[in-house]
């Protein structure tokens, strides 16, 4: 559950504990970041500036785009970027839309 007040953040240790469970993980770093410094293992690209259009897409786009299920809005996401500020904004962006 998310706390009100400032957005949760994980360690890498933590991440690395999430990502043995059923969590989606969305990176939205641009693609020429990915490029540049690296893919993390299991996540999908989603750039910020795309992510709200993403995730109104119909599923079946979605999984054809991103090769990804598309998270219910009740799945676990997590969002990451190179320094917290964009995936902030996904959290945002994402409890928006009506993700919990």
């Amino acid at each position: 559950s998310l706390c009100a007040g400032r957005p949760p953040s994980l360690s890498y240790q933590e991440l690395k504990d999430l990502k043995k469970t059923d969590v989606l993980h969305i990176d939205v770093r641009e693609r020429w970041e990915i490029d540049r410094f690296g893919k993390i293992p299991a996540s999908i690209n989603i750039p910020l500036g795309e992510l709200v259009e993403a995730l109104q897409m119909d599923p079946t786009a979605f999984k054809e785009q991103y090769h990804q299920r598309m998270p219910a809005k009740s799945d676990p996401v997590v969002f990451s970027c190179l320094a917290g500020t964009r995936s902030k904004q996904a959290l945002g962006f994402a409890k928006s839309l009506g993700f919990s």
